[in-house]
């Protein structure tokens, strides 16, 4: 663009736009330029149109999740709005991606695993800054449901579906779901979100549980759900203290007194972690999965816990 022609297009412009409020403290409570390099590692063509950015394009699948936004929207949002582009860094004059090339994006970053790696990144710069407390981890998962149609119960017993084979049924509390199970383990005190794991929704929440302790916690809480003599066996010799809540075995009529009162104050401790699903779920929208392919569901939750992480560091650094 010319000089004249960006010189009418900054006189346009009210002095007073610019990055703020919440996209600003998202653009300083990381340095992203770790992100870029991981993220430039998918751009290796040497054929063809020239890429975008790869920062800017990663920053901008961060604000379809922020705003809860389909492809379609997240283009037109980044016309349209220049507090978008500023966070990406687009400039004023600069033709943003088209749905096409984010969606594009999206796939390449979803096959490479690159959302992992950058979520991954994003703990390693908080525990770097103190934010992670290690007090404790708490466990827990939640149902989402299925992005196809719920097929038929008589269906329910076969565990997937050629459509989204990721998927399967399960029973909770006499209900039937269709779906997968997030699991998370949120570190105590700070509430942020250390592991994440997607399965189908049949899998027991204990099956995966030991990939939700990060080691280096000083206590594990879960509810019942979660016992196992051979993980509490593990914990103790770990010099991990064991808050895994107790349930009463078969020919046990109930749970000893102590053990009951030893439930009620675990549980209390342990509830901090329903805070992520209510965020995952009504916050961000993912009640339902968004996508029919596995990989790609687990890539967007990673890219969904990534920017809970990020405005939960923003909260902390404000107290």
């Amino acid at each position: 663009m010319a000089d004249d022609q960006k010189s009418f297009v900054a006189a346009l412009l009210d002095p007073r736009m610019g990055l703020r409020g919440k996209l600003k403290a998202l653009s300083e409570v990381i340095d992203w330029a770790p992100l870029g390099r991981m993220a430039g590692a998918l751009q290796t063509a040497t054929t063809g149109r020239k890429p975008y950015p790869a920062l800017p394009m990663l920053k901008a699948l961060y604000l379809a999740s922020l705003y809860d936004l389909s492809d379609p929207a997240l283009e037109e949002a980044l016309i349209d709005r220049v507090s978008f582009r500023l966070f990406c860094g687009f400039s004023l004059e600069e033709v943003t991606p088209d749905e096409t090339t984010l969606c594009r994006f999206r796939h390449a970053c979803a096959a490479s695993g690159l959302l992992e790696a950058a979520f991954a990144e994003v703990n390693r710069q908080f525990e770097a800054k103190g934010l992670v407390v290690k007090k404790g981890t708490l466990m827990d998962a939640t149902i989402v449901a299925a992005a196809s149609r719920r097929p038929p119960l008589a269906a329910s017993a076969k565990p997937e579906l050629p459509q989204e084979p990721g998927a399967s049924f399960t029973r909770k509390a006499g209900q039937s779901h269709f779906g997968y199970r997030v699991h998370v383990g949120a570190d105590e005190g700070s509430g942020l979100v250390r592991r994440v794991a997607l399965t189908p929704a049949h899998i027991n929440e204990s099956l995966v549980a030991d990939g939700l302790i990060s080691g280096d916690e000083r206590a594990v809480y879960a509810d019942k759900a979660y016992e196992n003599k051979h993980r509490r066996t593990a914990l103790k010799a770990r010099g991990i203290k064991d808050r895994i809540m107790h349930r009463s075995h078969k020919n046990q009529a109930a749970l000893p007194r102590w053990q009951q009162r030893r439930n009620a104050l675990i549980a209390r401790r342990r509830a901090q972690v329903e805070r992520v699903f209510a965020s995952l779920k009504r916050r961000y929208g993912r009640a339902r999965m968004r996508y029919r392919d596995f990989r790609r569901n687990l890539a967007d939750i990673y890219r969904v816990m990534t920017v809970f992480n990020l405005r939960r560091a923003i909260s902390l650094a404000s107290l």
